[in-house]
């Protein structure tokens, strides 16, 4: 009941905080509405309103519920309904965090997305505010950020996936072309833990953890200068540890719950009853010993703070007894979560636990129940593909911009640095030349004056007309060091040419874009091949150390499909009765190699490979070798 008359009250918040006057703000609030005052001839609400907003929002980061009591008040005030456009966006905006930090779903979503489109309207690319007037300042740069990424957390309220990731890489985006890497401290790098995590999490639900854990190095490297909570750092190494747990790479994810327990400041938390869970689990599959494991599960179970966590234990004890085909024992924990979670994802993989069992106890009936059950609920590994395909394209095109962005820095670093020495040095000759021309000078008309005094003799005229010709002389040295000053000056002219040049090469090495071949996956592929020297005539058996995963043979499709325009896509359209295996060949052949290389690679015998491609020549109906026909068809419609 409480919670609903939260859900009333905010309604009524949400209805209270409009925006009657459409003012824009850029720089301060003040500075916008003195801009308005002398352009409309209006006089606007006083900063009152906005400082009550500011507070709250502080107030928010420490403590989310006394925030949103206190918003509650405000919408409530007579101040509430002269919000002019700012405040009000700035309001929604606040709204929809507080009823994110205070575990309630967002109500205003309309008006979330008007407030996108304002604060992107006053805070342009390049760091201008919507009149051209002033810069932005951090705060409005990190207020568009924000709408962003509570933006992103109404798509994924809503199953949007893609769409969230979008609005998450927009804020980082935001966020990072306006603040220097690790500059943002206190609230703006707990925001970045934020948006690193969500990214993180999103990538862990899809299986993509190579994404993931990329973002949770992020959010760890933000965590260690601004803490989110005594359990931050914690929390993000055992995410970390996760990923490789899902890779199987169990030894390195040991590695990592061990650091996470060693960073913990208090255990009795639910992070840290998941740390020891997890390593626990870890432990028993390096070790194969179940004792030790299943104690720590039982002790933690006893500290559950709510029947969900205590299904979650439940799940790890009954795959353990599983594994060590204790199927009684395993049948107790997994029935009991099986009947009471509303997890989907945990229903789907107890059943497929539960499908053994009663298999092996000839309950038919009942194991045919789990597997209606997966089948009802999981979905379609095409989906799945193209779900992570979307998000992977996504993420790949963020880092390409931001490693080009930074090479762009770099570049423009180094030439200011090359004309930080060039120019000084320029100007130091230019100056020696003057000061030695000078030198000469001044000796010159000491010595014209010495021989002046010493020779005063009868012939005075003649003595002058020589001296006379020497003034002259004097003049053409004048002149010619002048013609060596003007060419020095043109010598500054061309140095400066030649920076602006390098400017413009620097700038086009860095739209360059990679190659196919220069995937890592490709250069996994060949490698191997250049290693193994695969022979026809070789069992394919001895070459199993070289063989490709489902997951490489995956990565190689997706890297075909990014630079070949989803050809793998069209190449199934074209020709239907082309086999998902048909297709992984078909990427293999587009590497350039033979016949012994893919038999070696997806470990098959040699006359059946030479079956495939020939089978595969067939449907295509070409004469000529594969690698050849395909690349002419990746790189051409058909």
């Amino acid at each position: 009941m409480k919670r609903l008359v939260h859900i009333l009250v905010l309604a009524c918040l949400v209805a209270a905080c409009t925006s009657p006057v459409e003012t824009h703000h850029g720089a301060s609030v003040t500075s916008y509405r003195r801009f308005a005052e002398t352009r409309h001839g209006a006089s606007l609400p006083t900063d009152d309103m906005h400082q009550r907003l500011a507070a709250i929002d502080s107030l928010m980061w420490q403590q989310p519920d006394s925030a949103l009591a206190v918003l509650l008040d405000f919408a409530g005030s007579p101040l509430a309904d002269s919000l002019d456009a700012f405040d009000g966006y700035y309001c929604q905006m606040l709204v929809s965090e507080l009823l994110y930090k205070n575990y309630f779903e967002q109500s205003n979503r309309t008006k979330l997305l008007r407030a996108v489109d304002y604060f992107d309207s006053i805070v342009t690319t390049d760091g201008r505010d919507a009149m051209n007037r002033v810069s932005a300042t951090d705060n409005i740069v990190f207020l568009d950020a924000r709408v962003h990424y509570i933006n992103g957390v109404g798509h994924y309220e809503r199953d949007s996936i893609v769409e969230a990731c979008t609005e998450y890489l927009k804020a980082l985006e935001v966020m990072e072309n306006h603040f220097e890497e690790k500059e943002p401290m206190e609230k703006k790098a707990r925001f970045m833990v934020g948006i690193y995590n969500r990214l993180g999490d999103l990538f862990s639900a899809q299986f993509m953890m190579e994404d993931a854990i990329a973002c949770y190095e992020q959010a760890l490297s933000y965590c260690l200068i601004e803490t989110t909570s005594p359990c931050g750092v914690s929390n993000v190494l055992y995410h970390i540890g996760m990923q490789y747990d899902k890779k199987e790479n169990l030894s390195k994810a040991r590695q990592y719950y061990g650091q996470a327990l060693e960073t913990v400041s208090n255990i009795d938390n639910l992070t840290y009853r998941n740390i020891v869970a997890s390593k626990a689990l870890c432990d028993y599959q390096i070790e194969k010993k179940p004792e030790l494991p299943l104690n720590a599960l039982r002790k933690i179970i006893g500290q559950a703070e709510n029947e969900e966590e205590r299904l979650t234990r439940y799940l790890t004890i009954g795959a353990i007894y599983f594994e060590e085909k204790m199927l009684d024992s395993a049948f107790f924990y997994l029935k009991s979560v099986y009947e009471n979670t509303d997890d989907v994802s945990v229903r789907i993989q107890v059943a497929s636990y539960l499908r053994v069992i009663y298999e092996n106890a000839g309950e038919q009936e009942k194991a045919d129940e789990c597997v209606r059950f997966m089948a009802g609920n999981m979905k379609s590994e095409g989906e799945n593909k193209v779900l992570v395909s979307q998000l992977d394209k996504l993420f790949q095109e963020y880092l390409k911009q931001k490693q080009k962005k930074l090479t762009e820095a770099e570049h423009t670093k180094h030439i200011n640095n090359n004309v930080g020495i060039i120019v000084p040095v320029a100007v130091f000759v230019a100056l020696g030349i003057i000061v030695v021309a000078q030198r000469r000078s001044r000796k010159l008309l000491k010595k014209q004056q010495e021989e002046a005094d010493r020779v005063m003799t009868s012939k005075e005229m003649e003595h002058k007309r020589k001296l006379e010709c020497e003034r002259q002389t004097h003049q053409m040295q004048q002149a010619a060091l002048s013609g060596r000053l003007k060419q020095s000056n043109e010598t500054l002219r061309e140095l400066k040419e030649q920076v602006a040049k390098q400017k413009e090469e620097a700038a086009l090495q860095t739209e360059q874009a990679a190659t196919f071949a220069e995937e890592p996956i490709c250069r996994l592929i060949v490698e191997r091949v250049n290693e193994g020297q695969f022979k026809s005539q070789m069992d394919c058996k001895i070459y199993k150390e070289y063989a490709l995963e489902k997951e490489q043979l995956l990565d190689l499709r997706l890297a075909v499909d990014r630079h070949f325009d989803h050809f793998t896509d069209r190449l199934k359209q074209a020709y239907p009765e082309l086999t998902n295996s048909d297709l992984d060949y078909c990427c293999l052949y587009l590497l350039g190699l033979s016949d012994a290389d893919v038999s070696a690679l997806m470990q098959k015998a040699y006359p059946t490979v030479s079956q495939r491609s020939r089978k595969i020549k067939t449907v295509l109906g070409i004469e000529s070798a594969l690698p050849i026909a395909l690349r002419s068809y990746a790189d051409n419609d058909f």
